[in-house]
């Protein structure tokens, strides 16, 4: 008969294999060596690592307690590594309550061992646990000791956790302070995994940027060292997680023209806590946290209230300037593609497991936000032009977010399968996206012009019909709904919102090419703003251009001269054709009507042309988004205040009735 659970009934006699004896103890630090695991998260090269980070975590919590300003840390051929450092050095006398051991010998092979539980010898530590020396004790193969401290050597050795030699007085020493600890790994439990110089160098160099006050000396054997990692370095950064932010996005543009940052001291001598942060125009963010030195990639308690006093500083400052829009910003609009560094020193934080992932110490959030807040209140406020530019920013971020939740866009094609491309589209030859180009010209007339001036290899054609879509006041189920935007959005095959992907975009640069009048004008008003709107990294790659074909031909003696425009013609007629002769001007009503040779001589041909790229200034991001919503929108009384504003300054001899 079975039970509830599909098993038969317990018989008598079932269990007697189960008994008092089948009951293990483990002592001391066998379990450590049992279940690495619960301890260090593995046996992998992460774990590995974990030992290397535990050990110099001790070196710095002296540090960071004022006790040490040197720490060296030197990775020796056959995996040893060694790292010394210029503080108190642990305690060698005989601990009041294990007999016989000294306290170098309990917080060794003791769990649960340390100075850092009552917090009379460290304010803020990383260490907190009691359990990373004795751990990476348990998990070498061999691990020794040096203790300099009351101007007296100490030594003792020990192999997987247990004491190889009684503690050593090596005598007086005067030049000298501190703990030396070199082991290596038992590959018994990590195999022939060997310590990385390169990751082992970077988390050094972190060490020395979150604590300004020390100075990190790495070494390692010349055999190990790469272009990447120094066989020797003087790790030292007195601008702290400045200094790191600036190497981290050397070279990529900056919402921002300089990182926000600092350091302030949490209330009550509660800890303080050390920021720096800065915007991208391209690519994707970082948010490395931190406490107590320890890297925490998971986030917690400190990065909540990072986020809120951002969010709620700049929500506040466009209330302030009276931008409706800004209510709706989000963290992720805002710190999303940001690039920042926070780190915290509070006491006893509480941390998610022993690796120590991720904060957990409610208090984390309210200091952390009360101390940024009203800092970077001041800094928007100190500096209006900036602020604006990061406002924009945010916004523009935001109505993207709401712009992706609404859409829905053009299935995207397999790349095994043939592109379904608009009927219109000329295509060019080339496969790959490289030297091509894409031109977008107003109607068929213009288009079958270009359609014959092109180079078909490199040059292909999209014929638009008249004056499309204004996407800055449309609906998204009206962009849906467009054929033109849909037949555009197909031929550039890179998708928009959530399902852009720029690898897939089928063309090297596009090409707006509209008539030279004021109708032209307007519709290439309407594709930039297309494209700002809808696939603004086109723009910021600088992959977007308007064509310049000229609105006049002057010809005399068989020989054609073209102008762009009235003031170009004007000038032209004096430039190029001696005085009295007698010059033929024709205005080309529009591209339809330029002769196929024409339009390749003046405005297609790579040789003969120019473009102008439409580029987005980082530093003009408020004033592009200030314009954008009055010229484009929805509120035609910003359009027309604009014209108010403007009428005077427009040359009436200039506007084409």
């Amino acid at each position: 008969m079975n039970d509830l659970f599909g098993r038969d009934r317990l018989q008598p006699g079932r269990d007697e294999s189960y008994s008092a004896k089948d009951i293990e103890v483990l002592e001391g630090l066998e379990p450590v060596r049992r279940r690495p695991g619960m301890y260090i998260g593995g046996t992998d090269e992460n774990a590995l690592h974990h030992l290397a980070a535990e050990i110099i975590d001790n070196a710095m919590d002296e540090a960071v307690a004022g006790h040490a300003d040197r720490i060296e840390v030197t990775l020796e051929a056959g995996n040893w590594l060694a790292v010394r450092d210029n503080g108190r050095g642990i305690p060698v006398d005989p601990h009041p309550k294990v007999k016989g051991l000294s306290a170098l010998e309990v917080i060794l092979t003791t769990l649960h061992s340390g100075g850092k539980f009552s917090g009379k010898a460290y304010d803020t530590s990383g260490g907190l646990h009691g359990v990373g020396s004795s751990v990476v004790n348990a998990l070498s193969e061999r691990l020794e000791v040096e203790v300099a401290r009351d101007r007296t050597l100490w030594t003792q050795a020990y192999s997987r956790g247990k004491p190889v030699t009684k503690l050593k007085n090596a005598g007086p020493i005067h030049n000298r302070r501190g703990t030396t600890i070199r082991f290596r790994p038992d590959p018994e439990i990590f195999g022939e995994q060997a310590f990385k110089a390169e990751r082992l160098y970077r988390l050094c160099r972190s060490k020395a940027y979150l604590y300004r006050g020390v100075e990190i000396r790495w070494r390692c054997d010349p055999s190990l060292a790469s272009d990447a990692v120094p066989a020797e370095a003087v790790l030292h950064y007195p601008g702290g997680l400045k200094d790191a932010l600036d190497v981290a996005i050397e070279g990529r543009a900056q919402v921002v023209p300089n990182p926000w940052h600092g350091m302030a001291e949490f209330p009550d001598r509660q800890g303080r806590v050390e920021w720096a942060m800065s915007w991208l125009e391209q690519g994707e963010g970082f948010l490395s946290l931190y406490c107590n030195t320890i890297p925490t990639p998971q986030g917690g308690t400190h990065e909540a209230g990072f986020r809120n006093a951002l969010v709620k500083g700049l929500r506040a400052y466009g209330e302030l300037k009276k931008e409706k829009r800004a209510a709706q910003v989000t963290a992720e609009d805002l710190l999303g593609a940001g690039a920042g560094m926070l780190s915290v020193f509070i006491r006893e934080p509480h941390f998610q497991g022993q690796t120590k992932d991720r904060l957990t110490s409610p208090e984390a959030t309210r200091l952390v936000e009360t101390s940024l807040r009203d800092r970077f209140d001041h800094w928007l406020a100190g500096d209006p032009a900036t602020a604006d530019n990061l406002l924009a920013y945010a916004i523009e971020r935001a109505e993207d977010r709401l712009r992706r939740r609404e859409q829905k866009d053009t299935p995207r094609k397999s790349a095994t399968r043939k592109l379904r491309l608009p009927g219109k589209l000329a295509d060019c030859a080339r496969e790959s996206a490289e030297g091509t180009e894409l031109f977008l010209v107003e109607g068929d007339s213009a288009g079958g012009s270009a359609k014959q001036a092109r180079d078909r290899e490199t040059q292909a054609v999209l014929p638009l019909k008249g004056k499309i879509l204004n996407v800055a006041s449309a609906s998204a189920d009206k962009l849906r709904q467009n054929q033109e935007l849909k037949d555009l959005i197909e031929a550039l095959g890179c998708g928009v919102g959530e399902k852009f992907d720029i690898a897939r975009l089928r063309y090297g640069r596009v090409v707006i090419m509209t008539d030279a009048d004021v109708d032209g004008a307007h519709i290439a008003a309407l594709l930039m703003t297309f494209f700002y709107k809808e696939l603004p990294e086109l723009v910021r790659q600088g992959r977007v251009h308007l064509a310049q074909p000229p609105l006049y031909r002057l010809q005399a003696n068989g020989r054609s001269v073209y102008a762009q425009d009235d003031a170009d013609r004007e000038r032209k007629l004096k430039k190029e054709f001696k005085a009295g002769a007698k010059v033929e001007v024709s205005r080309f009503k529009g591209l339809g009507e330029m002769p196929p040779a024409s339009l390749k001589e003046t405005t297609m041909d790579p040789r003969r042309r120019s473009l102008l790229r439409v580029i987005l200034p980082p530093e003009e991001r408020a004033r592009t988004a200030e314009l954008m919503e009055a010229l484009m929108g929805r509120r035609p009384e910003l359009r027309f205040r604009f014209i108010q504003e403007n009428a005077a300054k427009v040359d009436e001899a200039e506007v084409d009735v």
